[in-house]
């Protein structure tokens, strides 16, 4: 019975799987599951499947016009639809699944076919662990399997007519003792870091702010099912640039003019003083409307090709698209950057465009 419940179980997760990544597209587009990924899973509401089944009309059910009545009767109203209040009749039901982020990290990958990427510097750095994988028969006190033994014992004494259900006593002897055994298993050690930018100037609304969070929650679930961890490192910027706490990134708006530079810079201060490319993974994701100071896009690509490019793994620009936005950034680092191995530029056009901006970023597998 187990064993078929197990079966019955693994077959329904791989149900959701595929029906996750059949509509992949709309879940990353879908920001209500952001808010519900504290600790280690994360809720991914799944339609219920819709019975056929026979419904009856209304016709010659009465009504004005039909049946007896006399001259001079005066009509009621009829029934009224969408009235308020507390209604009778069963909703909508929706099938809530929990996945871990891992799980949702292998589905992101296999649905965007991302490659898996390849770290540098401490990945060379093997560290040998423990895990307790078996069971023997033979071990220390301090590793006894009482469940199993426990288990053990009880089936020998029911075998040897030895059990009493009126006194029921389980004693273990030798033979009935297991132990949790461990295998040495050698791991990886890989350390990124990722750098989120962020303009914060006038031109930037909350709507793209929210296309951003999006985004970077994909990013980031991506990017820690490929290393053991992950540093998020967040910088906004106006005309100057400083380092900020996650909840001040996504709430802040300035309302003075736009120097992109100016983060750029601190980033790469921040790369050299604490986060040295042989030792770090280093990704740098800069989210704009495109907007900044005319003057100040040869600085920022001088920036980029002279020593941000150099260090990093991946360096993303994405562009959300404004209403208030020039877009002339985009078009700036497309023309001096036509075949940059790690630098990739998207243009994100709405929340429909979050889907096809992580693959252009990570479908590298830098």
């Amino acid at each position: 019975m187990v064993r078929k419940i197990e079966r019955d179980a693994n077959r329904f997760r791989e149900i959701v799987r595929g029906k996750i990544k059949t509509d992949l597209r709309k879940y990353i587009t879908h920001g209500e599951m952001i808010g519900r990924t504290g600790g280690e899973y994360v809720s991914i509401p799944l339609p219920q499947i819709e019975i056929p089944e026979f419904r009856y009309g209304k016709r010659n059910s009465g009504g004005a016009g039909q049946g007896p009545g006399e001259v001079g009767t005066p009509l009621g109203p009829g029934p009224q639809g969408d009235q308020p209040g507390a209604g009778n009749t069963p909703g909508h039901h929706i099938l809530e699944v929990e996945l871990t982020l891992e799980e949702l990290a292998e589905i992101l990958g296999e649905g965007l076919e991302l490659p898996m990427i390849q770290p540098k510097g401490q990945a060379n750095i093997i560290e040998e662990k423990d895990r307790y994988t078996g069971i023997r028969q033979t071990g220390p006190e301090s590793l006894r399997h009482f469940k199993r033994t426990y288990k053990r014992a009880l089936r020998r004494q029911i075998a040897s007519n030895t059990y009493d259900p009126d006194d029921p006593r389980v004693i273990p002897i030798r033979e009935d003792k297991l132990y949790r055994s461990w295998n040495t298993v050698k791991l990886p050690q890989t350390t990124a870091v990722v750098f989120y930018l962020m303009d914060v100037s006038g031109s930037m609304t909350d709507d793209q702010k929210e296309i951003v969070r999006i985004e970077a929650f994909w990013i980031d679930t991506w990017l820690r099912s490929q290393y053991d961890g992950v540093v998020t490192r967040y910088i906004i910027h106006d005309a100057v640039a400083r380092e900020v706490d996650q909840h001040t990134f996504y709430h802040t708006r300035e309302s003075g003019g736009t120097r992109i530079s100016s983060a750029y810079t601190l980033a790469n201060h921040l790369i050299d003083n604490e986060h040295p490319p042989a030792d770090w993974n280093i990704y740098v994701l800069h989210f704009s409307d495109g907007d900044n100071w005319g003057e100040d896009n040869r600085h920022c690509v001088r920036l980029l090709r002279e020593e941000l490019l150099p260090k990093v793994n991946l360096f993303g620009y994405g562009q959300v698209e404004s209403p208030y936005g020039s877009g002339e950034f985009y078009r700036e680092l497309e023309d001096a950057f036509p075949d940059t191995v790690n630098l990739a530029l998207s243009e994100i056009r709405g929340k429909d465009g979050i889907y096809d901006s992580i693959k252009e970023f990570l479908g590298r597998g830098r």
